[in-house]
Order: C-alpha cells, then structure tokens, then sequence
C-alpha cells in the first residue's frame, strides 16, 4: 500500500491555495544589553536550579581540522608560550609551543572572541579579552564587552563595554599599564553609538569614547607607533550587514591618526592621501615597521567595479545576458551563443535554435540566461570588483602610493569584510605578508607577491605573529587553526590539539559503534566513531579516526540508515551530492529550474531531509520545497514560493531555512523560510497553508519538528539573530500549527539554534542556543542547564542515537560532544516527587584487564557498576553491596549527592574489611568460583546476584543485580 502512495503522489497536480499576503509587522528590535544581561542572571538560576547538572559529557572531537583564529599572543622572550583567540572557540594558552593546550575563559557568560592583549612584563601575564569576533561572518556572535584577569587566566573581571557587540582590538599602552585603548566595529546588523575607539585610563574602571563617526561606521582596528607611545593609527569601516544584504563600505571607511594617545583623532586617508577615495571603500589593514615608523603599509578591500576586469568579447559572460535586449541577443554570432550554453553546462534540451526562437517569441528575455546560471555560490568568488590593493606611505600616513603592480584577484574575492590584515618584518621593511585565502608573502615591498601556501597550511588567513628575535619563525592562525613555520613559510605543522570545530549540523548512522557525522565552517563534512575520544594516540598508528567527504563549507547531512553507506550532504547555497562511502564516489543532485523561471535561492545552509517512511525520498528546500523520489536523480517542486519573496540584496534571501517531515504521518509536511513564514502540507505538498501569521514575524525558522508522539504536535524554534534580537523563541502547537503557545519562558536571553524532541520520553526536549544547552522534563514549561563538561559555547544541532540513548551536540566552536541520557529519558513526574529513585542497572560484565602487582601484571576480571539515581536530597552517599538477602555487606562507596540526577562509574572490589565475611559467605551458599586478591588486598565479587542498596540522609533503596561471566572471545 505504501508504495501505490507514493507512486500515485508522483502525478499529482500541486494546488497552492490561495492565500492572504502574509502580515505586515515592525521588525524586530535589538536587544539592549541589559536585557542580555539579566538573562545571564537567569541562565545562573537554570544552572543552581538543574535536576540534569550532573549528566556529563564527553568530547570526541574532532581536533585536526580546527576552527578559525582570530587573534595570537606571543610571549617575545620566550615564543613557545603563547595564547590563541577562536572565534567561537575560546582563549587557549600553550607552554610548549603547540603540542597541547589549555583553556583559560570557558567558565565566563560566552567563549565568542574579538582579539585579546597581553602584558607580558607584568610578573604574571595581564591578559585582557574582547569579545565578540569582528570579521563580520555569519556566525560572528555577539559579545558582551571586555574581561581582565591579572593572574594569566585564573580569575576574570568584567571591565563594560557590553553594547560594543564586536572588538577588533585592544591596545595596552606601553607607557602606562592601566592606559587602554578598544576598537569596536559595534553591532552587526544594527547601527549603534557604542561603536568606535573607546579609551580607559585607570584599567577598564571608566571609559570614554574617543572616536565616533557615525552608527553604522565602527573602528575595526588600532596600531600603535612602536617608537613613540602617543601616536596611535585607528581603522574605521562602514560596513551594513542585513540578512538579505552586505554593504561591505563606503566613503566614511578610512584611516585615522592619534598624536596624544588616543584622545583626539585626524582623518589621514581623504581625498588628497593617494588611498581610494570611493563608495566601495571596505576593510583596511595597517602595519608600521618597527626600524622606521615613518613607513607603513595598508591593505586595502576595494569594492568598486574593476573596469578592466571585462573578459575578450570573443566569450560571453552572464552579466552581458543582464543588459541585453531582444534584438542585440538575436544578433549574436550563434558560434558564441552555442559556447556560453555549453561552457555553463546548460541541458541538452537547450540548444541555439531552441533558445533563439523562445527569445524571438518573446517565451523568454535575454536575461534569463543569466539567471540560469546564477549561483550565490560563484557570485561570492565572481563579481567583477577591484578588491585587495596594496599601499605604502613613507611618511607616517601623510601620502600613500600604491605598490601591488599585478592584481591581487583570487585575495579576497567579493568578501574583503571576512579578511583585511598585512605584517611588515621587523628586519626588512620590504618583506610583507597579506591576508586573504591565501597568505601571500612580498620580498619587494609589496609590488609582487608569492604564496606561502603549502602542505599543512589551511586557507583563510586572519592572524600572523613574526618572531622579532629569530628571522624565519611564524605563527599563522586561520580557519584550520593554528600552523607554524621555521623557514619563512616554506613548510608548516599543524598545532591542532584543541577541539574547536565550528559545527553547523550533526548527524549519526545505525552502524556499531555508530558514526557521527558533521559539516563545519569552511572544513568540509566529515566522519568518525562515536567511542573516539579526542587525544593524540591516533599518531601511534598514523590514521586518524575522522575522515573527510567532502569540502567547502560542511551543510547538513542525512544518512540512509538501511545499509549506513548512503550519504547526503554538501556545501553552502544548496550544493548537494549523494556520497556512496564503499565506491568512494559522489554525485552532485541538485534541482533544476526550467529557462525563464525565477532563480532558485538556496539558503547557506539550504534545508534537506531524507523521509523516515522511505529512504529513496529526499527533500531540499530553496524558495519551493523540492522532493526526489529516487534518491536525488530527479526533483520534483511541490509548492510555489513558501516565503516572502526575497529581497533586493547580495545574499540570498527568502529561502527555505527548514523543512521536516512527521514521523507518524506521510505527507505531512513542515517548511518554514528565513524570513518568517511557516507552512504546512497534509497532502504531500498538493496544497499548502500558512500557519505562521499569530506568530512573532521576520524571524527566521531555524527548526520545525514535527513530534513522534502526537501527530499535530508541531514545535517550531524562531531567531532573531540577524536584527541582533537576542531573544529565545520557541513554540508548540498541538493541531497543524492553527494555533501556537510559546515554551521556555525561563530560558535566558539567547537566540535558540535547534531543538530535539526525545524518541523515547515525549515531554524531554532539548534546545541548543548560541550559548548553551538545556533540557526540559515538562515539555517546556521549564528548561535546566546542561553543562557537565560542556563549555558556553554555541550549539548548532542536536540528534539522538535511539539505541544508545546518546545525545550528540554539534557546536559551533567545540566540535562534538556526546552525553548517555538513559537516566533522563527514564524521568517521569512520578519519580521527580520521590526522595530517592535508584534506576534499575544493566547485568554487570566482568571485563578483562592486568593489573600490576608487586612488579608484575595478573590478569583480573573486574566488574563496573554504572548507577543511576534520582534524589531531591543533597549530601553524603553510601552505595553498598550484599548478598542477595541483604544480610551480609561484601562492599561501600562512599558518594556525594546532589538534588537532581546522579550518576556513578566505579569498580567494586570487596572491602578488605569484609573479605573474610565475603569468603565466608560463599563456602556456606556453595559457590565454587574462587574470589581473586585484587589491590590492597580487596577482592573481586564472583559471577552471580547480588543486593545494591544507596543511601542518602537516612532514605534508602534497594535494587538487585547480576554480574555475568566474561564474555567468550
């Protein structure tokens, strides 16, 4: 029956019904940070007051492909000391040059990092930390100010700032420690006042804002003149950042210079300077050289159009197509026509004779040869701009000249706003590196430049220490982490222990172990072993335990669970492949549009869904929501345009940003769109309707999950990240989504990424924002922290592994974490007005292992308890050990509580004390196993039944259970 189902929806007409324009409604306000502030207080409460604190988690990586670095600090005198800023990682410290790290602010309100400074004269490193990355990306969260700790790390303390949002740097002046000087680049989709150059002279106490130009002009950077403490160079950038539109400059962008420490500023980059005096005048980098502060180098983003970038007219290009009209298009020389169709891989259908009788009938217009083959993909790398220039003034930023003789196309492509940084050598003020994708190394001041480029260097370059002392050293922070050099670039390792993978989306298969699966920022999808645990034992046999599948910018992946080898997955903008990982093979699949239609808008992280019903079905969304009923070959659209419409801009906008399917019924549909529109299908897509209308509007639909447990329950997760509206969203309905009431009304002020319904217990849930994870036992009425081991980092996704009951957490700065939620998923009202509630325990496994004795290694079989409970009482614990009548006690731990779930892992040996009683007890109950003397002259329990009882503040409880004879190899 199933399969007549969906043979026969194959031929179904799609009847859209007609529907009301969807509500005008004020968009969305910016949260002002006292708000944010107040909602960390309420993140506290969820902390104190979480039942799940105690549900702990482990990282399993992965670490070698790393996370993007903002910013490095290097101790001058002795370089294998050093700290690294992650974006939406964390700040980390190493004291033996790379080969570990260690954390030092994961336990402030957010780990999300613009640049850090450190004092490094002080007897202890002074390190101060801004928050909020400043590149400007997609996924650059939001700070909440600036931090200080006098003791390396130990202690933190909040120095203001709040509203900044986003600090690009900080400068420590050397002539007074407690003399600072913040660059913020400020709000990124709002204009704001707190943006600019913001000084403290008494250590962060009080600041004063000593440059500002206008609310959407921020500063982005500040240098400081090596030999002379009072004069201080500060880059404003205007950049306008909106959902559907990145202005990457503009006139009031430009280069302004300090001669009293940063009190009063001077505008040095005007019309008469010899640097772009332009509309499209973007980012800018700066570098002074230390033996002659009178040259200094910039690095200019360009965006004005390249007037000589116009390919041989012998070649046609899409934007000719943009401008063309009927009668030029038919007065092309057919030879051209015919090599753009085929250079672009039009289908063969579209031939000259086709395409030019549709254009001479009027069917289409030129233009739509260009929409054919527009992708938001290429017009990242594409659109014809000037971009990165290169410019040096020889009299401390009076006049500049440009040095770059060739272009430096391929530097920066469209998005300067993600790069901008240059270094000067301190031993040769020729010698320049620049920053783009590639790090691009000059010898002749900047006219030519060569790659560094090479095995072991990632792209995407953001940070670069030169070691003044040692001709050769450099430290290189990037998108793949940290790498570092010895020969001036010419070969690199990689220092890439941390676990900082920036996850947008996780998923897992059915395999034993299962695998995770994951897509990152700018590193590809890859996959590995759920049992891995992050560390450096992969080197002994030279595999590493993840393995890639793809590249470019890792999307979301889903998996055919019915033999584990089928995988879809891509990169951003909808670029979608189906991955055989036996054959090693890939096939891109992809929806068509038809010559004439509208571009397909694919969102970044485009939505696809492969049916639980059948898994030969798979979904993906752009504007319409697309369904392949063969395993992507071939797409079919069931639905017109699900959004608003899009609007006028460079990226992609009105776009399906989820999609879901019920689990109960087929058919029944879920889409919703980055700009606020959700809508439903019974009918496997022959007729939608909107059900977003009572709902807050202009937010985007970051999750729709229809329940396993009632089939018109639907929850949807809305985010206004992207009017820097920092407020959770989230909502339940009960009938198709006709009516809406909202849940989570305790969690903090964070935008929420995802959320997961459990398989097993309908009222737990889960949701990920960008700082954090939480949990409900009420189905939202009220959400607990969930922070064992799990740092405040941003959480992307969530999956449940249903035979392992294992919730894996994607972050977005942390890679991958897995947490055993057994004990939660067993949680019912019942047992949470209990005192005490012991789970029942799995048969126990004697596992095999040596033991060393006495210099020598016996072989032992130990058993290990793995215990669950439940208490609303806190304080000291006794977990003992009987015989089965409870009679005669063999073994005790000793515990701690707290209120909430507790969990316990732990050998149990005998107690010596009791090991004559033990001996005992199993002459006289005939047992012939012979107990083994283990350390300290315990001994191990034998095979068979035994009586576990905990106690806690006088309340006890008992449970039975069975150890088993090691398993047979």
């Amino acid at each position: 029956m199933k399969s007549i189902l969906f043979s026969c929806l194959l031929f179904f007409p799609i009847f859209l019904s007609a529907q009301k324009p969807a509500p005008t409604a004020p968009e969305p306000k910016a949260t002002p940070a006292s708000e944010r502030s107040a909602g960390f207080a309420k993140r506290a409460t969820a902390e104190k007051n979480s039942l799940v604190k105690n549900v702990s988690f482990r990282n399993v990586g992965p670490t070698i492909m790393s996370g993007r670095v903002v910013d490095l600090e290097v101790n001058p005198v002795d370089p294998t000391h050093f700290y690294v800023a992650y974006a939406s990682g964390g700040v980390w410290f190493t004291n033996n040059n790379g080969t570990t790290f260690t954390p030092i602010f994961d336990n402030q309100d957010l780990i999300d990092i613009g640049d850090i400074a450190v004092n490094w004269n002080a007897a202890v490193p002074e390190i101060w930390v801004g928050t909020g990355e400043s590149n400007s990306s997609r996924s650059s969260y939001a700070g909440t100010g600036i931090y200080h700790s006098a003791d390396a790390g130990k202690t933190w303390t909040f120095k203001g700032l709040e509203e900044t949002h986003h600090i690009g740097k900080i400068i420590l002046s050397p002539a007074n420690a407690k003399t600072i000087l913040v660059a913020s680049i400020g709000h990124l989709y709002t204009p704001n006042k707190e943006r600019g150059v913001f000084k403290s002279t008494d250590g962060g106490t009080t600041w004063k804002q000593t440059l500002f130009i206008d609310e959407n002009t921020g500063v982005i950077d500040i240098f400081s003149d090596p030999n002379n403490s009072t004069v201080f160079y500060a880059i404003a950038w205007r950049r306008e950042r909106k959902a559907w539109n990145f202005v990457e400059g503009g006139k009031t962008s430009g280069i302004y210079k300090s001669t009293d420490e940063g009190l009063t500023w001077k505008l040095i980059s005007g019309p008469s300077s010899g640097l772009p005096n332009v509309e499209g005048l973007g980012r800018i980098g700066l570098s002074i050289f230390p033996g002659n502060p009178n040259i200094i180098y910039a690095i200019v983003d360009n965006q004005e159009m390249d007037a000589k970038s116009k390919t041989k007219k012998e070649d046609l290009t899409s934007n000719d197509f943009r401008t063309m009209t009927r009668e030029q298009f038919l007065a092309l020389d057919p030879k051209k026509l015919n090599r753009y169709l085929r250079d672009n891989n039009f289908p063969e259908k579209y031939t000259i004779s086709t395409v030019t009788e549709d254009v001479r009938s009027n069917k289409i217009q030129p233009v739509a040869l260009a929409d054919f083959v527009s992708d938001a993909n290429s017009d990242l790398f594409s659109r014809p701009i000037i971009g990165a220039e290169v410019y040096r003034s020889d009299d401390a930023g009076t006049s500049w000249k440009k040095t770059n003789t060739k272009s430096l196309e391929g530097l920066f492509y469209t998005y300067g706003y993600y790069f901008g940084k240059i270094w000067v050598s301190p031993f040769d003020a020729n010698e320049v590196y620049i920053a783009g994708v590639e790090l691009l190394k000059s010898t002749d001041g900047g006219k030519t430049f060569k790659s560094t480029n090479g095995p072991n260097q990632h792209g995407d370059h953001h940070a670069l220490w030169i070691n003044p002392k040692r001709k050769g050293h450099l430290i290189n922070g990037n998108d793949g982490g940290v790498n570092i050099s010895w020969d001036n670039g010419e070969n690199w390792f990689k220092a890439n222990t941390p676990s900082v993978g920036q996850f947008y989306s996780v998923n897992v298969d059915m395999a034993k172990p299962y695998n995770i699966y994951g897509g990152l920022q700018d590193n590809g999808v890859w996959y590995g072993p759920s049992n891995y645990t992050a560390g450096l034992g992969w080197y002994d046999d030279g595999e590493y335990p993840y393995k890639r599948l793809l590249g470019g910018d890792g999307m979301q992946i889903q998996v055919d669970t019915r033999d584990n080898n089928i995988v879809y997955t891509g990169y951003q903008f909808g670029h979608y492949f189906r991955v055989d990982k036996t054959k090693r093979t890939e096939k891109e699949i992809r929806p068509e549009m038809e010559l004439g239609d509208k571009p397909l808008r694919f969102n970044w992280q485009a939505p696809i869904w492969l049916s639980v019903h059948n898994q030969d079905i798979l979904y993906i969304g752009a504007q319409k929501l697309y369904r392949s009923m063969d395993q992507g070959d071939h797409f079919t659209a069931i639905s017109g345009d699900l959004t608003r419409g899009g609007r006028t801009g460079d990226v992609p906008y009105g776009t399906l940003s989820s999609i879901c399917e019920s689990p109960i019924k087929f058919g029944l549909l879920y889409a919703g769109s980055d700009d606020g529109l959700i809508h439903v299908t019974k009918d496997g897509g022959t007729s939608w309707t909107r059900i977003s209308d009572k709902l807050p509007q202009h937010l985007r639909v970051n999750r729709l999950i229809a329940s396993a447990f009632v089939e018109g329950r639907v929850y949807a997760v809305l985010s206004g990240f992207q009017w820097d509206n920092f407020k959770p969203y989230l909502y339940v309905s009960e009938n198709y989504g006709e009516a809406w009431t909202e849940i989570g009304m305790n969690l903090p002020t964070e935008p929420v990424n995802v959320m997961r319904e459990d398989p097993i217990n309908e009222n737990l849930l889960f949701v990920g924002t960008d700082q954090g994870l939480y949990a409900t036992l009420d189905r939202g009425k009220t959400f607990m922290r969930m922070f064992n081991n799990l740092p405040p980092v941003a959480v992307h996704d969530l999956v449940i592994q249903p035979r392992e009951h294992d919730l894996v957490v994607g972050t977005h700065g942390r890679s991958i974490y897995i947490a055993n939620i057994r004990g939660l998923e067993l949680m019912n009202e019942t047992i949470a007005q209990k005192d005490l509630y012991v789970f029942e325990t799995n048969d126990l496994q004697l596992q095999s292992a040596y033991v060393k004795i006495e210099d020598d290694y016996q072989l032992f079989s130990r058993p290990t308890l793995n215990l669950t409970w439940f208490t609303t009482k806190e304080g000291p614990t006794t977990i003992r050990i009987k015989s089965l009548d409870g009679n005669n006690l063999f073994a005790e731990i000793k515990d701690t509580s707290e209120v909430g779930l507790n969990f316990l892992t732990s050998n149990i040996p005998v107690d010596s004390i009791y090991a004559s009683n033990y001996k005992a007890w199993l002459k006289d109950n005939d047992i012939k196993h012979e107990p083994k003397a283990y350390i300290n002259g315990s001994l191990l329990l034998v095979p068979g039944k035994y009586l576990l009882e905990i106690e806690i503040a006088g309340i006890k409880q008992t449970r039975r259970i069975k150890i088993l004879e090691p398993a047979q190899n």
